[in-house]
């Protein structure tokens, strides 16, 4: 009987490529860290960050993706090795999601450092353009916007006032908390607090749809609806 021959190179290289293609086919959570990664990437470019900067985000992208996928085989082998319900099987599994959300809190930070002044500068510049735009112009958005959800509450004719249907409440509101947030705010501290309020905005949303309140394009049209109401609110009356 012939030894097995080991893999080569190029065998290695196919089985690493495996192995990532497959976690990002199966685990919804590495599609979503994969396609940050490529969002704060082509950001990275689009402000001009440093080399250093640049390495600093690379690491942490990497770092996030490696324990995903880390994460990802700790739970495949412990499905494998055990049927029923262990304590410690379940405690590895904790660990192994604590170590991604540790990678993921450490990019965040790091990606806050890297953008905060290069976005909030950026981010100044439009408010202040958008509180100098003509309040008709956002007006007639927001007509075009309220136009639409009738039309489409009229064609769908489904949901209440307070569940289902287009657009979702929750949302509008979160959207509009999160316009306000960015508006009140200070200058020195706007780019952190509209960052927060985006994120809890964007979190309701979420929930919506993950509870099966909501389809995504009804969330999507409250947070726009939500978002350009409060918009013209601050800009004709500010």
């Amino acid at each position: 009987m012939s030894a097995r021959r080991s893999p080569s190179l190029l065998d290695s290289f196919n089985y690493a490529f495996e192995g990532i293609i497959h976690v990002l086919r199966t685990q919804r959570n590495m599609r979503i860290h994969f396609a940050v990664a490529f969002a704060v990437i082509v950001l990275a470019l689009v402000v001009n960050v440093t080399k250093l900067e640049l390495i600093a985000l690379l690491i942490s992208i990497t770092f996030v993706l490696i324990a995903e996928m880390i994460n990802s085989a700790i739970e495949g082998a412990i499905d494998i090795a055990t049927t029923s319900f262990d304590p410690m099987a379940k405690l590895a599994k904790d660990i192994a999601a604590g170590a991604v959300l540790l990678a993921s809190v450490n990019a965040l930070a790091v990606g806050y450092l890297v953008f905060a002044g290069k976005v909030a500068d950026r981010s100044s510049r439009l408010l202040d353009r958008l509180r100098q735009a003509p309040a008709e112009l956002t007006l007639v958005v927001l007509v075009l916007v309220v136009i639409g959800v009738i039309a489409l509450k009229a064609y769908t004719g489904r949901g209440t006032p307070l569940r289902g249907g287009i657009p979702s409440g929750h949302a509008a509101v979160a959207f509009a908390c999160w316009i306000a947030a960015t508006y009140l705010a200070g200058a020195s501290h706007r780019f952190l607090v509209s960052s927060i309020a985006l994120l809890m905005a964007v979190l309701v949303a979420q929930t919506r749809v993950e509870s099966g309140v909501h389809s995504a394009l009804e969330v999507a049209s409250g947070g726009l609806l939500g978002a350009l109401a409060a918009l013209i609110v601050f800009q004709v009356f500010s």
